[in-house]
């Protein structure tokens, strides 16, 4: 047997052991993980064989210096704005981010300003970036950096997220999570933030579901100040139907059992976290196909993400999981009717299919809807030229930019879009 070959085994000897040792230690929780492992064994069967392959050639210590290296040289998620603190209806505290618009330079305009919006000075436009589940404001980085000083911006962490506070309702009375309350932290914020002027929303998956209860809990708030919207491979409802790539038989084991299952792990945080540790390999593999499409991801963009979501504790997992399958509001997008909206997706998600955005364009039958077909569930960091494109085109149908905008530069992949 060769090194390296010898030590996939004992990596997979020391893993059973750990989790063995964990069950002990848990005593009647022995069980629930036992339904874990198959739940999640039937969502990670693909991803753990290109694991296997990997630690066939690639040793332990490699990957482990391969990792460090990627966390000190990788520039995403260190753009910082102006800090600023939200309070929601229980207490809950969020944090934000501004960054605020360049002065004026008359005559002496900036390439990257005269790419996205020609030589004038944008109107005075606030573009507020909500993220998605298991994420945080950092997961915006591209965005954030081809708008940084062009236009206004607030990047904020939805509660028990990035560096908001955990959600008082949750950890002090155990108040399931609703989306409808994520649309309220969504308002704390704006009225924080951007207490006046025009704004306009950007979401991304739990994102956009958080624009979507807002606007069904304040319509005269997106009557009156919202401009414009862009909802970024998110759903309106349904989300209890998606089958995450299953076949039938794995997808119903897992509808039926996963939340259960994510309940019992965040009883046992502690010890799941050690878990997770101890298989980052494996977790790694199962976070590059939930997040990506394409092969050729940099490398860089895909431990960013698995950073995000290793650093969402798995309490917080557990406690949002629900919410989505009681997600639906269809009702609500009546509110974003009146004005320029952009629903872009990747074509292949397998967390929000992109039929979904197809729905939410069929309801808005004047919103672009845009479809990348070599994309996955992060299409922001895997083709962020095309986002941002998108964006700064949406920016100008807004009115709030100059007509002619136009991106380019800011990305790591080029990729054709399908708009519709």
């Amino acid at each position: 047997m060769s090194e390296s070959s010898a030590e996939a085994v004992a990596d997979a000897v020391a893993s059973a052991a750990a989790a063995a040792s964990a069950a002990e230690a848990a005593g009647s929780w022995r069980r629930a993980t036992g339904i874990a492992g198959a739940a999640i064994g039937v969502i990670a069967a693909g991803a753990a064989a290109g694991v296997a392959i990997e630690r066939m050639t690639v040793g332990r210590g490699m990957r482990r210096k391969a990792r460090l290296a990627l966390d000190s040289a990788g520039p995403y998620g260190t753009l910082r704005g102006t800090p600023g603190k939200a309070h929601a209806d229980d207490g809950t505290e969020l944090y934000y981010e501004v960054d605020d618009v360049e002065p004026d330079p008359g005559p002496n305009v900036s390439p990257r300003r005269r790419r996205l919006f020609g030589r004038k000075a944008p109107a005075p436009v606030t573009v507020v970036f909500s993220h998605g589940y298991c994420l945080n404001q950092d997961s915006w980085h591209f965005q954030r950096a081809a708008l940084r000083g062009v236009v206004r911006t607030v990047h904020w962490d939805q509660r028990s997220h990035g560096r908001s506070g955990r959600g008082a309702a949750q950890a002090q009375d155990g108040v399931p999570v609703t989306i409808d309350q994520l649309g309220r932290d969504l308002k704390a914020v704006l009225d924080a933030a951007v207490p006046d002027g025009p704004i306009v929303l950007v979401g991304h998956s739990m994102g956009g579901m958080t624009m979507m209860a807002l606007a069904d809990q304040y319509p005269e708030l997106i009557r009156d100040r919202v401009v414009a919207t862009a909802f970024v491979g998110t759903s309106s409802g349904r989300l209890g139907e998606v089958n995450f790539g299953l076949p039938l038989a794995g997808v119903n084991a897992v509808r039926r059992i996963l939340p259960g299952v994510l309940k019992a792990l965040g009883q046992q945080a502690e010890l799941v976290e050690k878990g997770r540790r101890a298989t980052a390999d494996l977790f790694a593999g199962i976070i590059k196909r939930y997040s990506f499409a394409t092969r050729d991801v940099d490398p860089a963009v895909e431990r960013f993400a698995e950073r995000m979501i290793e650093s969402t504790p798995i309490d917080v997992v557990a406690e949002f999981y629900p919410a989505f399958t009681d997600h639906d509001k269809t009702e609500a997008l009546t509110c974003f009717q009146d004005f320029p909206v952009l629903v872009l997706a990747g074509v292949q998600d397998l967390v929000t299919p992109s039929e979904h955005s197809e729905v939410i364009g069929d309801l808005l039958p004047d919103a672009e809807l845009v479809l990348v077909p070599d994309a996955g569930h992060l299409v922001m960091l895997e083709h962020p030229e095309v986002v941002t494109d998108r964006l700064a085109d949406l920016l100008t149908r807004a009115g709030a930019v100059p007509a002619g905008a136009t991106v380019s530069g800011y990305g790591s992949t080029s990729s054709t879009a399908q708009p519709r």
